[in-house]
């Protein structure tokens, strides 16, 4: 599954995927989606995207 992320502020980030479809996701709910995905290094670098 194909998708982009997209932070709209620190605590919510937009997940389009290629299909269309987007979802707007609560940090924990990133996390969550990351590590359903196998993608929880990703998660560390939009934490430290937030804070710079």
């Amino acid at each position: 599954m194909s998708f982009n992320l997209n932070r709209i502020n620190p605590n919510q980030t937009q997940v389009f995927f290629h299909d269309g479809r987007f979802e707007t996701l609560t940090n924990e709910e990133l996390e969550d989606f990351l590590l359903q995905m196998g993608l929880s290094d990703v998660q560390e670098s939009l934490e430290q995207d937030a804070t710079e």
